[in-house]
């Protein structure tokens, strides 16, 4: 049997799986996040094994025999959270986590050598600018840092004792030397520290330490239980898709999109606002786009309306009949990839008196799609493009928004089973191949594939246009924004 726990902003949740990778159960708990300021986003790092204690009692109450013979455990989480420890390995302030905006000013101070060292645009959210930030505003709280650690490997300290991660999640510090998996000297002088602050480096597939003996014995666990290295949310995520082997991908339509393809080696494309980072699993990366908008723009429009969003899609049916004449711009909260624009926000273009709620429905729905090719876009400079991208999260279940989205990424859309493909089953995925030293890629493989949607040969040409005065309009409302 085997773990995969993954902390999320939101909630915590851990999955268990047997040797066939049937999940046999699953818990999980909310979490809060605390907003002390306007652009800032702060978390308890002790609210996290909170959390995890209360998940994994709950899953050995459930499922006491399973939970006894568990023999691997993987971790996910969210990325680039800065959790400082003192020397006793207390919390010395909450973790600043990766939607807090307060380090703009240093990010852009060290992005230059970010661009150059990591391959990645240094933007507010990545964990180095808020160390900077820290050493200027809290200069106290500094001058007691001890180790910096990620919201997961947190979380594996307290399981293990062990400070150690992995370079998926590590890439989105701005510490690693990307090509070379390994830390940068360079990038972390920048920010005044050095390796001794930082964690021990391994493959998320990888064993990092065992499970401490007082917690295997309160979970029932009866022999040596292995934590893998795991990955960051999306690394994880696309082990549980089995989007690990070069030129594989997902696509992924929560409430913010992301665009996954993995890589066999290092490419960074930092003027396209790509996140270029190692992979969870070894000798691989993967680059990323990321809508920061996806189905919240159509969580938006819901409470706007007033109206499910279930609601607002069934009248367009299931078939897209071209473009809509009405243009969205969703950048309700700014746009990540390819703009790396905080500031610029969202509109409606080409409104006529005739439209009413199914206009703008299929405006919010194309205007989501035309976000992802900016994002496919610009990974596939540097990539060669995917045969087609495995469709996860809330937004997947829409087929129209489906066919939408694979006609104007011109790129088939793969459904999968119905089953859970995250990133806590993609923890659990690593921590099996940690525990039996297990092939990753054969572990990590594609799940059953229910449906493919097709891009609409006839409305190929006719969304590509579309999509060109979509790109055309992003300048505009820049400028036009108010200051």
């Amino acid at each position: 049997m085997y773990l995969g726990i993954d902390i999320g902003t939101s909630s915590l949740k851990a999955v268990l799986i047997d040797g066939d990778q049937r999940i046999l159960g699953s818990r999980s708990t909310e979490l809060e996040v605390s907003r002390p300021h306007p652009g800032w986003s702060e978390q308890d790092p002790d609210s996290w094994w909170t959390a995890c204690l209360a998940v994994l009692d709950g899953l050995a109450a459930d499922h006491p025999k399973e939970m006894a013979a568990v023999k691997g455990i993987g971790l996910s989480g969210h990325m680039h959270g800065a959790t400082l420890l003192d020397d006793a390995d207390k919390p010395l302030r909450p973790c600043i986590l990766w939607n807090d905006g307060r380090s703009a000013a240093e990010a852009l101070e060290i992005s230059a050598a970010s661009e150059r060292i990591t391959g990645n645009i240094a933007m507010p959210g990545f964990t180095a600018p808020k160390l900077i930030w820290v050493k200027r505003h809290e200069p106290e709280i500094f001058a007691k840092v001890k180790t910096v650690l990620l919201p997961k490997d947190y979380v594996r300290l307290k399981l293990t004792g062990d400070k150690a991660s992995e370079m998926s999640d590590s890439a989105g510090t701005l510490w690693l030397a990307t090509p070379e998996r390994a830390w940068s000297d360079e990038m972390l002088a920048l920010t005044d520290l050095d390796r001794s602050q930082m964690p021990e480096l391994f493959e998320g597939s990888a064993a990092t330490g065992t499970l401490k003996a007082d917690l295997a014995s309160r979970w029932g666990m009866t022999g040596k239980v292995v934590l893998a290295g795991g990955g960051g949310d999306n690394a994880a995520s696309g082990c549980g898709v089995g989007a690990v082997a070069p030129g594989t991908g997902f696509i992924s339509i929560g409430t913010s999109g992301v665009v996954f393809v993995t890589a066999d080696r290092y490419r960074g494309n930092p003027a396209g606002a790509v996140h270029a980072f190692c992979h969870a699993v070894p000798g691989t990366w993967h680059q990323m786009g990321v809508a920061l908008s996806a189905a919240g723009s159509l969580e938006w429009l819901s409470e706007v309306l007033e109206a499910k969003p279930g609601d607002l899609i069934a009248p367009l049916g299931e078939m897209p009949q071209g473009p809509s004449s009405v243009v969205f711009l969703p950048y309700l909260s700014g746009e990540r990839t390819p703009h790396n624009d905080v500031k610029v926000r969202g509109a409606f273009l080409g409104l006529d008196q005739a439209d009413g709620r199914p206009a703008l429905t299929q405006a919010v729905l194309e205007g989501v799609a035309f976000s992802f090719r900016d994002c496919l876009d610009v990974l596939t400079m540097p990539l060669a493009e995917p045969r087609r991208l495995i469709a996860v999260g809330g937004g997947s279940r829409s087929r129209y928004w489906l066919r939408v989205i694979a006609t104007v990424l011109n790129l088939p859309i793969a459904v999968p089973e119905d089953g859970d493909f995250g990133a806590a089953f993609g923890a659990a995925r690593l921590g099996l191949v940690a525990a039996e030293n297990a092939d990753p890629f054969a572990v990590c493989a594609p799940p059953a594939i229910r449906e493919v949607i097709e891009p609409i040969p006839g409305l190929v040409e006719a969304y590509a246009e579309a999509h060109a005065t979509y790109s055309s309009l992003y300048p505009a409302i820049k400028g036009a924004m108010p200051r």
